[in-house]
């Protein structure tokens, strides 16, 4: 196959993996601030967050993508929906263990009562009811529309959950303030982590487009095995 067109059509694929490379390797190397408590484990925004971006983005796609499939009844939409929200929760429980290592270190245990972290976790249940909800309508068209309607409140629930209710409560969490300045939060992070980050933060967005579309693909053969 020729290298220039294989540059051209799977350019971001290896963007994706030479991001993550990257913010792999040296995420573990650049300097952090000296913060108490936090100390090293800081780096562990590089990932954790990231991921979440990764999960943030596909729920967004699966979002869009119920509203399309109730305008059209297409199913090809209602494909993308579901496989998006299966690689959204391969990353939400990728971020949630992360996390636990992160709380682990500065709390002193993996879990603790917070609002942010229980709003998390109940997203993430709102989320594996949807999938279990699909396995339990047999009629396939049936099932693309209650499942539409149904991940488009999901969608709306977890806004209210992650990110709204824990900014009314107080929330040892340091992503639930307003203070954007926060050293942990993205845009307070100083110049050097910010070099790490933000490359991270793309990476996994592209790495979970790239699963994703290979989830449709082995989606489309399976319906196509059944059919046939």
């Amino acid at each position: 196959m020729n290298i220039n067109f294989m540059i051209k059509t799977y350019w971001w694929k290896i963007l994706s993996l030479v991001l993550l490379l990257y913010a792999v390797t040296y995420g573990f190397f650049v300097d952090i601030p000296q913060m108490p408590i936090i100390h090293q484990s800081m780096r562990n925004i590089f990932y954790h967050v990231g991921m979440w971006f990764g999960m943030f983005t596909m729920l967004i796609v699966s979002f869009i993508y119920s509203l399309k499939y109730l305008k059209g009844f297409d199913e090809k939409y209602d494909r993308v929906a579901i496989e998006a929200v299966n690689v959204a929760l391969m990353f939400g429980f990728l971020g949630i263990f992360t996390g636990m290592i992160w709380a682990n270190f500065t709390w002193g245990s993996p879990w603790v009562k917070d609002p942010k972290l229980n709003g998390a976790a109940v997203g993430l249940v709102i989320y594996l009811a949807y999938v279990i909800l699909r396995s339990s309508v047999e009629d396939r068209h049936k099932r693309a529309k209650v499942s539409a309607v149904y991940n488009i409140f999901a969608f709306v629930l977890w806004i209210i959950f992650v990110l709204i209710l824990p900014k009314l409560s107080s929330s040892l969490h340091p992503a639930t303030g307003n203070d954007s300045s926060t050293p942990v939060m993205p845009m307070g992070l100083n110049p050097s982590m910010r070099m790490v980050f933000y490359p991270a933060a793309i990476g996994w967005i592209l790495l979970g487009t790239w699963i994703l579309q290979i989830r449709i693909r082995m989606s489309k053969i399976r319906q196509h095995l059944e059919e046939h």
